[in-house]
């Protein structure tokens, strides 16, 4: 076990691809450890892992999302949200953040909202004044909440490794995404006064409203995914395939930007997706089997006991535990192979599976703006054209705001499970 924690170090030292390196990990250790018979099996055991209806919800999601961006809704929520908060002393950083909580609720996917709004977003504050870097950090933490605000891709995967109802962690997810979009507004406000910001013309309620239902049709589709799911119209997958077609109708007849010449690329486009994160998955469940094997899960759990029986104290080590896991490891890979370890832990500690489910993904989220290998901060970088070294400068205020959100929602189960109580 120890040549293959090596080796594991090393491939994510040398940046490979973290499905490769899970998947080159798994079949050294069989091939060190003299257990040819796992070899056998392990094809198997990558079909079966991916042999789970709840996983169809990801495509159909990734879909949704590139229909709803091809068909113009990018904009359209940048515009509204200039509309509203546009006038403010750093309006366009506020653009910036409620334009991506609003597309959170399309998309679900961080990495996918920082490359797309590093293209938009940073270029245009560079123009209204702010620096490069400024942009790009705030586009990179408004991009953490794409898997928070439902519908959210971790969320459906935690529900698939845990069995909680992802109705469930769609609801749950709420109120955490609100929390951390304000606490960023709070810093743009703190950073907007003590660098004396301009303000702007306070756009007209005709404006408003006109811009208000524009985007109307896009906003539909959130309002009818959460509605379908609590009445028990649809399950949450088949929601995602509901999405799709309301997508498709309102960029073929609403906005009237949607081609049928687009339909290839859009497919293209959903299918690397999609291979991406099932290749992800499948060797995430191939590198947890083999943990399981060499007993790992229940030694660490052991080890979780003894060291403490509070369930605060315990949260707490988790907390720390996985945010130094998010700096190193992908979000995905983590929550399948950790879920299986600590899942078993909760009902000793009296800890409700949905709200930690939503600290594990905000954990690993923020994972993706921390370095070494935090790959929201490398697209950032690269999309926002910012060396990385002063991206990682100007993201600490927001990765403190981060934290502490995150440590509101930990210690406030309420704010997470009150909604899912009242409405399931």
């Amino acid at each position: 076990m120890a040549i293959a924690l090596i080796i594991f170090i090393v491939l994510l030292l040398l940046q490979v691809p973290i499905s490769f390196v899970l998947g080159m990990t798994t079949i050294i250790y069989i091939i060190v450890s003299d257990n040819m018979g796992l070899l056998a099996t392990a094809p198997q055991r990558l079909y079966s892992s991916l042999e789970n209806y709840g996983l169809l919800a990801i495509p159909l999601f990734m879909l949704a999302g590139e229909l709803m961006n091809m068909g113009g809704i990018t904009s359209r929520l940048i515009n509204f949200s200039k509309t509203i908060v546009g006038h403010f002393r750093g309006g366009l950083a506020y653009v910036n953040v409620i334009s991506n909580m609003l597309l959170a609720s399309i998309i679900g996917s961080a990495t996918a909202q920082i490359a797309m709004m590093s293209r938009i977003m940073v270029p245009s504050m560079e123009k209204e004044g702010y620096s490069r870097e400024f942009g790009a950090s705030t586009t990179a933490a408004a991009g953490l909440l794409g898997p928070i605000i439902p519908p959210s891709m971790l969320f459906i995967i935690y529900g698939v490794s845990s069995g909680a109802s992802i109705g469930s962690m769609f609801l749950a997810g709420v109120f955490p995404g609100i929390l951390l979009g304000l606490m960023f507004i709070f810093l743009i406000a703190y950073i907007g006064m003590k660098q004396q910001w301009a303000t702007h013309e306070r756009t007209s309620i005709s404006e408003m409203s006109k811009s208000f239902l524009q985007v109307l049709p896009a906003l539909l589709v959130p309002g009818i995914i959460i509605i379908g799911i609590l009445s028990g119209v649809f399950t949450p997958t088949e929601s995602a395939a509901i999405a799709c077609v309301i997508a498709l109708i309102v960029g073929f007849f609403f906005y009237r930007e949607l081609k049928i010449k687009d339909l290839p690329q859009i497919m293209i486009n959903t299918a690397m997706t999609t291979a991406t994160i099932t290749l992800l998955i499948a060797m995430a469940n191939l590198f947890g089997w083999m943990l399981s094997f060499e007993q790992i899960p229940q030694a660490i759990a052991q080890w979780m006991v003894s060291i403490t029986e509070n369930p605060w104290v315990f949260l707490l080590i988790v907390n720390i535990f996985l945010l130094f896991v998010g700096m190193f490891m992908d979000g995905i890979a983590a929550l399948i192979i950790l879920v299986p370890i600590f899942a078993p832990l909760l009902s000793n500690y009296g800890i409700d599976p949905i709200h930690f489910g939503v600290i594990i993904c905000i954990n690993l989220t923020i994972g993706l703006l921390t370095p070494p290998i935090g790959a929201g901060l490398y697209i950032a970088s690269s999309l926002g054209e910012v060396k990385l070294e002063t991206l990682t400068r100007a993201i600490w205020p927001f990765l403190i705001a981060s934290f502490i959100g995150l440590f509101i929602i930990t210690y406030w189960p309420q704010m997470v499970l009150w909604l899912p109580s009242v409405l399931k």
